[in-house]
């Protein structure tokens, strides 16, 4: 399941995302972090121009950021979830059957990274695909926080709607590129899931949904689920208005369908790597840039206008602090504070 810093057996990791698009171009792409600690989870607002490395060593690739972002960080080492200010939106779920194999010598890319370099770099999906579909770079999983080695796959999603799903599978690169490929959770692999959904899709959710937490499970609710939402938006429901309440009806219908296919604290499955409880939700409305994230111990959800923040080069990085408890309601944008940007998790090829 997720982000950079998170995987491995005990604690076990889970995930669910899924991707909406509407009748009026509405893009939403929605995700559950299930992880069985703390991540001490934390906002980060990156301008455009960041000057960024691989975090592998010194044949690591080296870039500046072409477009800004609002990220989601596990354990303030990694970016686990996130959206560029041009609606693209990468999300890493935990995938144990990972293998991203030996030294081919390309230049390493630390996984911590891996997520952020699409959303420093691309604005479309077809555009990422078309850049890493040549294999820029090999992605190397360090040690994770937990002591563990890190195993996941990445999903991206754009304005357009178009998706993506990349894994690593016996040390190869598999690409998955459709706007069909709306929903990723965990194991079994990508393929695997796709076959599995499909005998749930003959028997239809309507007459039965599988309901354990299970990753197959939530992969068959939340595919059932994301269908069935209404895809055009009430009229009498406004969309985002700055400095006013923010009321979309596609939101609210996505959040459900994320909260639907949560784990609730508590309960996890021992001996089985891709169920635990779930931590937070984040639903990214890539048409009006408005970044929407919803604790498992928090009563409110809240949103980031992207537009409320300074992505410009040269602007601070700015944090907003989630960890310890605190709270926050409506637009938060305002609370970012600025903060020296954390080190990505470094990995040895």
């Amino acid at each position: 399941m997720a982000a950079a810093l998170l995987a491995t057996l005990h604690p076990a990791a889970a995930c669910t995302r899924a991707l909406y698009v509407g009748t009026d171009g509405t893009v939403i792409t929605g995700r559950s972090m299930d992880w069985a600690e703390d991540m001490r989870s934390n906002l980060w607002a990156f301008p455009k121009g960041m000057t960024r490395d691989g975090a592998a060593g010194p044949t690591s690739p080296k870039w500046v950021s072409k477009y800004g972002s609002l990220i989601a960080a596990g354990y303030d080492v990694g970016t686990a979830d996130g959206m560029n200010e041009v609606g693209l939106v990468a999300n890493l779920l935990y995938l144990v059957e990972s293998d991203y194999g030996q030294p081919n010598g390309k230049p390493p890319l630390s996984i911590s990274l891996w997520a952020q370099y699409a959303l420093d770099h691309f604005a479309t999906v077809s555009e990422a695909v078309d850049a890493l579909a040549k294999e820029p770079f090999q992605v190397i999983a360090p040690t994770l926080p937990n002591g563990q080695r890190a195993q996941l796959h990445l999903a991206i999603s754009d304005a357009s709607g178009d998706s993506a799903i990349f894994e690593y599978v016996g040390g190869k690169l598999v690409i998955h590129h459709g706007k069909q490929f709306q929903v990723m959770t965990n194991s079994p692999t990508f393929d695997q899931q796709l076959a599995l959904n499909a005998y749930w899709e003959q028997i239809g959710g309507l007459t039965f949904l599988p309901g354990t937490n299970r990753a197959a499970d939530r992969f068959a609710r939340a595919s059932f689920l994301i269908g069935a939402i209404p895809k055009a938006t009430d009229p009498n429901y406004i969309k985002a208005v700055p400095g006013q309440l923010y009321a979309n009806q596609a939101v609210a219908s996505v959040m459900s369908v994320m909260r639907s296919v949560s784990v609730p604290l508590g309960i996890t499955t021992p001996g089985q790597p891709n169920i635990s409880s779930t931590l937070w939700r984040t639903v990214s409305d890539q048409k009006d840039k408005v970044y929407f994230f919803d604790s498992s111990t928090s009563p409110n959800a809240f949103w980031v206008p992207l537009g409320d923040l300074d992505l410009k080069a040269g602007a601070p990085v700015k944090k907003l602090t989630l960890e310890g408890g605190k709270v926050y309601a409506g637009n938060a944008a305002s609370q970012f504070q600025v903060a020296q940007a954390f080190a990505f998790l470094p990995a040895k090829p």
